[in-house]
C-alpha cells in the first residue's frame, strides 16, 4: 500500500465527505440508544497539514483553506434566513476545539481530522468507535492516537474484510464509512461487493461509501448499476469543482449513501451547493442530490 491520506487531508472531497458524516452522526445522537461508527480505511486519525506531505501537495489551500475567513477559523456565518450556518456548526466546531479557538474567536488552521477523529469528538460516552487501517505506519500512528479513549477500539485488517467482520454491530445502530484510496484497479466492483456484504449483515445500518469523479465515466458507470442493484434507499450526492470529463486530476467526488438519515438529502442538497460555490474552479461546477432508489 502506498497511499498516505497525510497528502490529501483537508482537500475539498475531504470538506464533503466530512460534513456529511457529521450530519448522520448529529441525527443518531437525536435517540438515547448508543450507536457504533466504522470507518474501513481510517488512515492516522489526525493531520497536521503545516507538515511536509500537506504542505508538498497544498490540497488542502483549495479545500479547507477555501472555506476558512481570510485563513482563520472564524465564527462561521451564512446568509440570513438560512438554515446553513447551523448544519455546519458541528463540523466547524470539532476543527475550532482541534485547533485552540473558541467559538467567538478567529484561529489559525493547522490540524485537519480524519473521520475517526471527527467521529470521536462528536460522539457521546455510550457510543463506540471501530477504526481501521491496513498501512501499518498509519495503523500505529491511529492505535497510538486513540489507545486512551475506552470508546474506541483500533485493527489493522484489509478494509474489505472488515465490512463482513464487524457487522452487525453490538448495538444494533451503525454508520460505516467505507473510503478505500482508489490505488488499485477494480476499486468500484470492491465497493459493490462491499455496499451487498453490509446490507447482507446488517441491512438496517447506515452505509456511507466515498468515490471520486474523474474524466471516463466509471462513477456515473458504478451509480447507473447501483440504481439497477435492487438495494432500496439508496441517495447519491455528488460535488464537482469543474466538469466531470475534464483530462487528468479529480474532478468532484461522491457519497453512495444506503439508509441516509431523515432528512439528510435535503440537508446535503443546501450544503453541496454551497461548497460548490467555495470550491468552482470552472465551468462545469456544481452538486448534485438524487435517490437511486427507494426515497
Amino acid at each position: 500500500m502506498n497511499y498516505r491520506h497525510a497528502f490529501h487531508a483537508g482537500n475539498f472531497a475531504d470538506v464533503m465527505k466530512h460534513i456529511a458524516l457529521a450530519r448522520v452522526i448529529e441525527h443518531l445522537k437525536l435517540k438515547d440508544k448508543p450507536f457504533r461508527f466504522i470507518d474501513t480505511h481510517a488512515g492516522t486519525g489526525l493531520y497536521d497539514i503545516s507538515g511536509d506531505e500537506a504542505e508538498r501537495s497544498g490540497e488542502w489551500r483549495e479545500g479547507i483553506g477555501a472555506v476558512l475567513d481570510d485563513g482563520k477559523l472564524a465564527p462561521f456565518q451564512a446568509s440570513p434566513g438560512s438554515n446553513l450556518a447551523g448544519l455546519l456548526e458541528p463540523y466547524f466546531n470539532v476543527l475550532r476545539e482541534l485547533n485552540g479557538a473558541t467559538q467567538d474567536e478567529s484561529r489559525g488552521l493547522r490540524y485537519y481530522p480524519g473521520a475517526g477523529e471527527l467521529a470521536r469528538r462528536l460522539m457521546r460516552e455510550d457510543d463506540r468507535l471501530v477504526l481501521n487501517e491496513l498501512h501499518p505506519d498509519d495503523g500505529a500512528a491511529l492505535r497510538q492516537r486513540m489507545f486512551r479513549d475506552e470508546r474506541v477500539r483500533t485493527l489493522q485488517l484489509d478494509g474489505w474484510l472488515a465490512v463482513k467482520s464487524l457487522l452487525p454491530p453490538k448495538e444494533r445502530r451503525s454508520v460505516m464509512l467505507i473510503d478505500p484510496p482508489f490505488e488499485q484497479v477494480g476499486e468500484f466492483a470492491r465497493l459493490e461487493q462491499a455496499l451487498s456484504d453490509a446490507i447482507a449483515r446488517f441491512a438496517t445500518g447506515t452505509t456511507m461509501i466515498w468515490f471520486p469523479i474523474k474524466a471516463g465515466g466509471a462513477s456515473d458507470a458504478f451509480l447507473k448499476r447501483m440504481a439497477q442493484s435492487g438495494h432500496t434507499r439508496l441517495l447519491a450526492a455528488e460535488l464537482l469543482i469543474r466538469h466531470r470529463d475534464t483530462p487528468q486530476g479529480l474532478n468532484g467526488a461522491g457519497l453512495l449513501i444506503h439508509n441516509p438519515t431523515y432528512g439528510l438529502d435535503q440537508q446535503l442538497e443546501l450544503i453541496l451547493a454551497w461548497l460548490s460555490r467555495q470550491f468552482g474552479q470552472s465551468a462545469g461546477a456544481g452538486s448534485n442530490v438524487r435517490w437511486l432508489a427507494g426515497e
